[in-house]
């Protein structure tokens, strides 16, 4: 890893990025974080409306060292634009998580603390990172799922959002306070009743229909009981090959293929449904097809496609992380 260079009278440069989210999400940490740059730093603040206005940023920031304070999202976005601007691997991007979602910055190895992520921005070191990038020029910092499932709780979250532990997934938690409470139905029932035999005795219910009402009861829910997994799990017919070797084919089903880099190298895992042994490989291109499929990569789902064909391209860009040891599970 190396140190950044000061500009010519000794202050670094910074071009802050304010995403809006972050703002929203948690004002009292963004302004921490300013504090904390403005103290050790030239800073230009940049409170960004949309892409449009992003990209102009970037594209007028001279000298000024980028740095997004934002969430996984935001991380993506600017990513992906500087790839598209090849200036991806001219210089390096510091990063002050904060939003809804910071997993994939906290696996790449920046703190989550407001502070010590802007003590990083400052005083940190520049360690390249490894990036798959796929044949629509997409970008994949962290994961690749294929297929793309969706992701339970805040995680990393699906193409639409990662949540913040309100959407789908609450639905089922009993908790809930807008849930209606079957205890209360219940109690409701039993005084109704006038007893504490709910409906079989409250209503005037003889022993033969009580009878028949717990054999319904049973009945229902025997119907209704959840799958096994073995049975519910689905599968895929994918052709998968690692630098030209083909890994898995359309005649073999397979419940899920992952690819994530590491120390320059595509890490490739294959889980077949005919194995209880996943089929691994380390290459620097992946190329999956096959029926209509979609993928996750990182935060955001894509797809339906056909085929696509990733490539990692080893120490493609450059992050500021803590001085010291390399925490990141990613980079060479």
């Amino acid at each position: 890893m190396s140190a950044p260079e000061p500009a010519e009278n000794g202050a670094q440069q910074l071009l802050v990025v304010i995403d809006p989210v972050a703002g929203r999400t948690d004002g009292e940490s963004v302004r921490i974080a300013r504090d904390v740059l403005s103290g050790g730093a030239s800073v230009k603040l940049c409170f960004p409306e949309g892409p449009e206005e992003l990209a102009r940023a970037l594209a007028r920031r001279g000298n000024r060292r980028p740095v997004l304070v934002g969430d996984d999202r935001a991380l993506l976005r600017m990513v992906a634009l500087l790839h598209r601007e090849r200036e991806l691997a001219s210089g390096a991007l510091s990063l002050v998580p904060i939003g809804a979602s910071v997993e994939l910055a906290c696996s790449l190895g920046v703190p989550t603390g407001a502070v010590a992520a802007a003590r990083a921005v400052l005083d940190g070191a520049v360690r390249r990172l490894d990036l798959l990038v796929d044949d629509s020029d997409g970008v994949v910092l962290g994961d690749l799922r294929i297929p793309a499932l969706p992701a339970r709780g805040s995680g990393s979250g699906s193409g639409s959002g990662s949540g913040s532990g309100s959407g789908y997934w609450d639905a089922e938690r009993p908790d809930r306070p807008d849930r209606p409470d079957r205890t209360d139905r219940t109690d409701r029932t039993d005084r109704s009743g006038g007893g504490g035999g709910g409906a079989e005795s409250g209503a005037g219910v003889g022993p033969a229909a009580a009878h028949m009402w717990h054999t319904c009861r049973s009945l229902v829910r025997t119907l209704v009981r959840p799958l096994p997994q073995a049975v519910a799990a689905h599968t895929h017919r994918l052709r998968v090959e690692a630098d030209g070797v083909l890994l898995s084919d359309l005649d073999e089903p397979v419940e899920g293929v992952t690819v994530r880099s590491r120390a320059g190298r595509a890490e490739v895992v294959v889980r077949r449904c005919a194995s209880a042994e996943p089929v691994t490989a380390s290459a620097l291109s992946v190329t999956v097809s096959g029926a209509d499929f979609r993928y996750r990569a990182d935060a955001r789902v894509t797809g339906p496609v056909r085929t696509r064909t990733w490539t990692l391209r080893p120490g493609a860009w450059g992050l500021m992380l803590p001085s010291g040891p390399g925490r990141s599970p990613f980079g060479g």
